[in-house]
């Protein structure tokens, strides 16, 4: 499971792994190997990082997939009523390279047919440059490149959609990086982008209103939006104490504001290396982040906050369950690992490092706006730990003390392997191994559940990747 790479695939529903206790835990279908364009060889890395469905049974995932020339191109798998039919190459900007490289990071559907993809692609000099796609009444259209800031080169460019959210159709937000035309040296920059109506306008660059380095280096890594025009774009620069920080960026019907550092938690070091990694957002309500920072004792710990009327609250440091090493080196991957039921319950998933140097998945909730302590993901029997690339990855919360994690974990063979976990009246239960497609062993260190949509207790769809052989990943969807 690796950390925001750019790459893609799936599969449909499934299984046959009956669900540990209690009613309100679903029962898993066995993953399914996801079918993709005729003469594609496999999924780059086995990064699926993105799974939207507007309606249970009807679902959209993008990423990338190798086609028989060995180039990379965009990918979307559709499910229709519970069916995952032909999957959709994405078609890149006019005047792309030869192998356009199109990797898509983000997509968004805000009903049945009408979604918003985003990532990047090379152009005809090989430039990296940032790409949006709209599938309007069904139908994919031709992806075209975003138009930077004014203030971006021309040269050596890197852009890239990293996330966006449409809560309308034809009415999107997005978030995104590019190098900008500084004499002196390209800097690291931040852009946001809307689309209304439609329309893609220009991106805008980030400012940050505290005082930033000559390079700020911004990273972006998530958005969420709880209506149309109201956003939060989070990641992280470096002010002029060349001291990393957690970036929030909102947007205010409509109109995006400067970028402002997160208030960390009383714990944390001058030097505290923050970052804000993941976002999540009730519909007309606050949005809730998650991230990490390095305390004063030099331990990398999690951090989580929440906007109430359009104020950020300062950070609280998270607590680790009891096995936690001195420095539990806390670690989120970045997708979707962390959900709200409702304002002030929540789920937050991730890895950690207990007293003997293992790495474990860890859970932890939110009651009523208080944060509990952590708990570690109960493994399957036999099991050897959750492994360096693997822990929780993704999270859903369909109702308040009853959610769902997934991820992958190391079994007692030393193979990675897919696993999901249900939370039950507050207590999270013993997680179960996905059964892989026909013939596959491991999900592999690039595989996993990446993605995880719920919209009730019974009902759930997963996306992730597994090894297929020594060097090809296929994709996989799940389904309870």
């Amino acid at each position: 499971m690796k950390f925001l790479r750019p790459t893609i695939v799936l599969v449909m529903v499934t299984t046959l792994l009956a669900a540990a206790a209690g009613a309100s835990t679903p029962v898993w279908q066995a993953a399914k190997r996801a079918v993709l364009p005729p003469g594609a060889t496999g999924i780059p890395d086995g990064f699926i990082p993105t799974l939207s469905c507007p309606q249970t049974g009807d679902c959209e995932a993008g990423g990338a997939y190798t086609n028989a020339h060995g180039q990379v191109e965009g990918l979307v798998l559709n499910e229709v009523h519970g069916v995952w039919t032909a999957p959709t190459s994405i078609v890149p900007p006019v005047g792309a390279h030869a192998n356009p490289s199109v990797t898509l990071y983000a997509l968004s559907c805000a009903a049945v047919g009408y979604c918003a993809a985003a990532g990047s692609y090379l152009n005809a000099i090989g430039n990296g440059e940032a790409l949006v796609a709209s599938e309007v009444a069904g139908v994919w259209h031709r992806a075209q490149e975003v138009a930077l800031p004014p203030n971006a080169t021309n040269d050596d460019q890197s852009a890239v959609v990293r996330s966006l959210d449409c809560p309308l159709p034809n009415d999107c937000s997005a978030i995104g990086t590019y190098q900008d035309n500084n004499s002196v040296a390209s800097r690291n920059e931040g852009f946001t982008l809307s689309e209304t109506g439609g329309v893609w306008h220009r991106a805008a660059e980030i400012t940050v209103s505290a005082k930033s380095n000559f390079n700020p280096f911004i990273s972006i890594n998530q958005l969420a939006c709880s209506s149309a025009g109201n956003c939060v774009g989070v990641g992280s620069f470096i002010d002029a104490n060349d001291v990393t920080q957690g970036l929030l960026v909102d947007q205010v019907r409509g109109a995006w504001r400067r970028g402002a550092e997160l208030a960390l938690p009383l714990s944390a070091s001058a030097y505290a290396g923050a970052t804000v990694g993941e976002v999540t957002c009730l519909a007309h309500a606050s949005c809730s982040v998650w991230g990490t920072f390095y305390s004063s004792t030099g331990a990398e710990e999690g951090l989580a906050t929440s906007e109430t009327n359009g104020v950020w609250s300062r950070a609280s440091e998270l607590t680790m369950p009891t096995n936690a090493a001195a420095n539990p080196h806390v670690f989120l991957y970045g997708f979707d690992g962390i959900a709200c039921a409702s304002s002030g319950n929540c789920a937050i998933g991730g890895q950690y490092q207990d007293t003997d140097g293992d790495y474990e998945g860890f859970l932890e909730d939110e009651t009523n706006g208080a944060w509990q302590s952590a708990v570690e993901l109960t493994l399957p029997v036999g099991a050897e730990s959750a492994g360096k690339n693997g822990g929780v990855v993704a999270v859903a919360c369909p109702a308040a003390g009853n959610c769902r994690a997934s991820g992958a974990y190391l079994d007692g063979s030393g193979a990675y392997q897919a696993i999901v976990a249900s939370e039950v009246d507050g207590v999270w239960q013993t997680g179960l191994e996905i059964a892989l497609p026909a013939g596959a062993t491991t999900v592999g260190v690039d595989g996993g559940i990446y993605s995880l949509v719920c919209p009730s207790l019974s009902s759930c769809t997963g996306a992730g990747s597994y090894l297929a052989n020594a060097t090809t990943y296929e994709g996989f969807t799940l389904d309870t």
